[in-house]
């Protein structure tokens, strides 16, 4: 790969197949094209699962979340006021006037830095349009409380080596050592509990030119040496 053709962050978040991307702007929660299909998780009944038992607060933080359609959903589901649920978008096309326990933030998750952790955290179809995805993933990794779970679409395809070496195996190594688990069938990625990682890759830089992945969409290839 010729890494003057790469992208850092902040060009890639002015690319338009990230800009532009419409995968999650109106996913709902339930249903054929909602949260429960894409992830295989029922959030709304997790969260109501925690609440019976006792916990305190379910705190839900959802990245590449679009309009925000699905967590307004749940939010009625449940109706919980224990219940926060966080939405984070690149583009500030969320739902107007979100009830209370429902906060929308219009950031770079590649910036970004949450207050709190998490007892789930979900990104539905976002991680395609990211440049440095394992910065990202060791991150959330940190997010989560102790016995929070994570819950992504991820294609291991679109994590490529910059030098031409091979890359997947030593990937997949590095991820299940660091405790993620990945399911490639259904090219979703999960982990449980907290902790502090470093994934043993150097990023080199994204291509928004990588054309449709499984999904049929325009997507972004990462690299690293």
């Amino acid at each position: 790969m010729n890494d003057g053709r790469l992208l850092d962050d902040a060009a890639l978040e002015r690319s338009s197949v990230v800009a532009n991307n419409a995968m999650n702007r109106e996913r709902r929660l339930i249903g054929s094209n909602g949260y429960g299909r894409d992830l295989g998780i029922d959030v709304a009944e997790l969260a109501r699962e925690r609440l019976a038992a006792g916990a305190q607060t379910f705190r839900w933080l959802d990245l590449c979340c679009g309009s925000g359609r699905a967590l307004l959903e749940c939010a009625a589901v449940v109706d919980d006021a224990r219940l926060r649920i966080t939405g984070v978008d690149l583009v500030d096309a969320f739902a107007s006037d979100p009830p209370s326990g429902v906060e929308f933030v219009t950031a770079s998750v590649a910036t970004w830095t949450p207050a709190d952790r998490f007892d789930l955290i979900t990104c539905v179809h976002g991680l395609h349009y990211l440049g440095d995805k394992l910065k990202i993933l060791a991150a959330i990794a940190s997010w989560l409380t102790d016995d929070g779970l994570f819950v992504a679409n991820l294609d291991l395809a679109s994590i490529r080596s910059a030098d031409e070496l091979p890359l997947d195996r030593r990937l997949r190594t590095a991820l299940r050592s660091n405790g993620f688990d990945y399911d490639g069938r259904r090219r979703r990625i999960t982990r449980k509990g907290s902790a502090a990682i470093a994934l043993p890759f150097e990023y080199a830089g994204a291509d928004d030119q990588a054309g449709p992945n499984y999904t049929g969409q325009p997507a972004v290839n990462s690299y690293y040496r």
